[in-house]
């Protein structure tokens, strides 16, 4: 006999290379940690203090087609690194925030351009270019004993067979440790929660019918349809 008032909604999930899935609490996002990125959005590349924001769990899809959403005529791709923790905490040492991890993935930060630009404009907090529904496609995480910790290797991103995203991992402004021990400073990580570690230069639109694929060195491509 359940105690709840509602059904209780189900648990958002991400599969994993091999089989069963991985349970997803929190999805924090950081913002322009590639240094030509911060360029090509107009803004100084310099390392000042990260910024993040955050989709929601639900966010994340895995079943290979991206629904282009409504109330948008601008939606961009952001190829990224997904970071998966196994635990957590509060003030992470830098030198500790590995042992979290507990393995990678390919995914997308799928963005409403347009009205995250009125959005910036009106000062207003990102979620609706952001958080709305299926913005982060993903494929199948794998854990760390597989593919060891990746700070390098070659990120690339093509729409329709022709390359628009590249860059290295180890072109992050904030790595992955400082990423983890950044944000435990302001959160209580715990296991379950997951990281988007930012996106390459060479964002752009896409369009119903178009096919995104997503290669990050040391896992599987993540291909995806825009419908």
């Amino acid at each position: 006999m359940s105690d709840y008032v509602i059904p209780q909604p189900p648990t958002a999930t991400i599969p994993v290379v091999g089989g069963g899935a991985f349970p997803v609490r929190r999805v924090y996002c950081i913002g322009r940690n590639y240094a030509a990125h911060a360029v090509e959005m107009g803004h100084d590349p310099d390392r000042e203090p990260p910024f993040f924001f955050q989709k929601n769990p639900n966010n994340l899809d895995a079943s290979g087609n991206f629904p282009y959403p409504p109330h948008s005529s601008d939606v961009h791709h952001e190829a990224e690194l997904l970071v998966a923790l196994k635990s957590g905490g509060t003030n992470i040492a830098l030198e500790d925030a590995l042992d979290h991890v507990w393995g990678y993935g390919v995914s997308l930060d799928m963005t409403r351009r347009d009205l995250q630009g009125q959005a910036k404009k009106m000062g207003r907090p990102w979620e609706i270019g952001k958080a709305f529904e299926r913005s982060a496609p993903v494929g199948p995480l794998k854990a760390v004993a597989e593919t060891g910790h990746l700070d390098a290797g070659r990120v690339e991103m093509k729409v329709n067979g022709e390359l628009r995203q590249e860059g290295d991992m180890n072109q992050m402004i904030w790595k992955v440790p400082e990423m983890i021990a950044y944000l435990s400073d302001y959160f209580e990580l715990a296991a379950g929660d997951v990281i988007l570690s930012g996106t390459p230069a060479g964002v752009g639109p896409v369009e119903r019918g178009d096919v995104m694929e997503v290669y990050i060195e040391g896992l599987d491509t993540l291909t995806v349809k825009v419908v």
